[in-house]
């Protein structure tokens, strides 16, 4: 498998280094975060190499991630941006909704956002997400810059072989 290092993310994506952090943390009794499978229909397969060729997305996906911290509900979304400049069209409006009504059922919604050209994770709390969102619903930009985003959500990778989002969650619990 691959690991963080200098270059980047080398032979693993950010979802299978998130996967490996939640199972650490399911390991350790921290947490209990499942991976959200994208409901798909096939449409054509390819029955010599045994693989889906053409398929479909059945309905609108929520969220990547779903579970609990600690017995707090937990949401979230795995982005990659290769640039400095992240448009607000890589999250759904559905997606933005789901968070929402999450948040007001007492949970705690965020996207992870991996930069990949700087090899830097960010941690997105809804909040922030929405006052960009309602920025460009105004009629502003329709991204958000990497200078835009708050410094003390930044992630350092630990062990580079995990995402420590933990860490990020308590900040944001200590802000609300």
């Amino acid at each position: 498998m691959g690991t963080w290092n200098s270059r980047g993310l080398r032979g693993s994506t950010l979802e299978d280094l998130i996967n490996r952090t939640n199972e650490r943390y399911l390991e350790k009794g921290l947490a209990l975060i499942q991976k959200i499978p994208t409901p798909i229909t096939p449409v054509r397969i390819d029955k010599e190499h045994r693989h889906i060729t053409l398929a479909y997305f059945d309905q609108q996906s929520t969220v990547d991630y779903i579970g609990a911290v600690q017995g707090i509900p937990v949401c979230f979304d795995a982005k990659e941006c290769s640039t400095d400049t992240f448009p607000l069209q890589n999250v759904h409006e559905h997606q933005v909704t789901f968070m929402s009504n999450f948040e007001k059922q007492g949970g705690i919604s965020f996207l992870l956002i991996y930069y990949s050209a700087r090899n830097i994770l960010y941690y997105m709390r809804l909040l922030e997400l929405r006052e960009f969102w309602n920025r460009a619903k105004r009629g502003g930009r329709k991204s958000f810059r990497f200078d835009e985003l708050s410094s003390e959500f930044f992630m350092e990778l630990s062990g580079g072989l995990y995402v420590p989002y933990l860490d990020a969650i308590q900040k944001d619990l200590d802000m609300r």
